[in-house]
């Protein structure tokens, strides 16, 4: 099933009557995706306590460290003797940054319990679930469940992996390229994919490109979105043959945001609030071995929007998991013009990337193309 994009969950109109466990599931849904891109290196959840039918309290974990979402819900409700929790990740079961929710729900006597998905974090992994059922509290396990794992995907690839979840983005025309013959690319795609993208900025951790994309575009690789509360991510730089030039506006802009450089040797990048040295690699340094360090510095997603060089040592080191093609009604032609993922390339079908779930979205005059790269 597609993974669902930023606006899918949608609050219940104000007269919707809630009446099915599906309908209170959906709600709880709802509240998770309110702290898109806020709570990692955690998931996203939602939680709704039911009585007699009623919603009487929701919440969702807005941050690491904060609250979890079954907590923020029984605020609300006072008393949950006997309610329904409806909650889009089983409870946690350990001490973590914060106490063992199954634990809390367990004390405080609620009823039942409708679970989304089980908890991956090989922490918790189903302990949630025995805690809740050895108290003889009632559990459901799987209630729209797809729609859960979608929700949290960044986290699934963490937790499993210890690696960040790798979206490659890229703009281009019908005829697939993201450039003139002349390097030219402003603006292949219309002005409703570019917004887009920012909100893509604002959910994620970090943001990656190759140092020709910095020194050939001079992009600021910052979220600008009309709304409040917007975030930038960390700005990762791979800049494997010292092309790299500090004057660029990356390293001269006002962000809360750090800018980091990737490098195959020991140097040092005077403007970069830090320097990952790496071993030489696919593209210039080992994409793997990048990935596991930001693993270890709880990066969960990483939006890369390299230039065709840069997606195709991506795709050969196997660290790409999603796609996202932004496709403009444009036709721009040339042998020479920049192609989205360029290198070599494979000799044979069979050792072409395979994709799958693949979906086509209207984005004003653009198409979203989304797929999954099959592993």
């Amino acid at each position: 099933m597609p993974c669902r994009d930023f606006f899918v969950f949608q609050e219940a109109e104000e007269n919707a009557p809630l009446v099915t466990d599906e309908d209170f599931m959906r709600q709880a849904l709802y509240m998770a995706q309110r702290a898109r891109g806020r709570t990692s290196p955690n998931p996203m959840v939602g939680a709704v306590l039911v009585r007699d039918g009623e919603i009487i309290g929701e919440g969702f974990h807005k941050a690491a460290g904060e609250p979890h979402a079954e907590v923020n819900a029984t605020v609300i409700a006072g008393d949950i003797t006997g309610a329904t929790l409806y909650v889009t990740l089983e409870p946690c079961a350990h001490d973590g940054r914060t106490p063992p929710c199954a634990d809390y729900l367990i004390e405080r006597r609620v009823g039942r319990v409708v679970i989304a998905m089980e908890d991956p974090n090989p922490q918790v992994a189903g302990e949630g679930i025995r805690k809740l059922r050895a108290a003889e509290i009632p559990v459901k396990v799987g209630l729209l469940g797809e729609e859960a794992r979608d929700l949290v995907e960044f986290y699934i690839k963490f937790v499993t992996t210890g690696m960040p979840f790798v979206i490659a983005k890229c703009g281009m025309s019908l005829d697939g390229k993201i450039a003139t013959r002349t390097g030219e690319s402003r603006w292949v795609t219309g002005d409703e994919s570019r917004e887009k993208v920012h909100h893509l900025r604002n959910e994620v951790d970090a943001i990656m490109v190759g140092s020709r994309t910095v020194m050939l575009d001079d992009p600021t690789l910052t979220t600008r979105l009309p709304t409040s509360g917007t975030r930038d991510p960390i700005r990762i730089i791979i800049d494997a043959d010292e092309y790299l030039d500090e004057s660029r506006r990356v390293f001269n802009i006002e962000s809360a945001a750090p800018t980091w450089v990737v490098v195959p040797q020991d140097r040092a990048i005077a403007k970069a609030d830090d320097v990952l040295h790496m071993p030489s690699g696919t593209g210039g340094v080992d994409l793997p071995a990048l990935m596991r360090e930001l693993g270890q510095r709880e990066i969960t997603s990483v939006l890369l929007e390299g230039g065709g060089t840069t997606h195709a040592s991506a795709f050969e080191a196997g660290i790409v998991d999603k796609v996202m093609f932004f496709v403009a009604p444009k036709i721009i032609g040339g042998r020479e013009a920049v192609t989205p993922v360029e290198g070599e390339g494979p000799a044979h079908m069979s050792d072409v990337v395979a994709l799958e779930r693949m979906k086509a979205t209207p984005i004003g005059e653009d198409i979203l193309i989304e797929a999954y790269v099959k592993k």
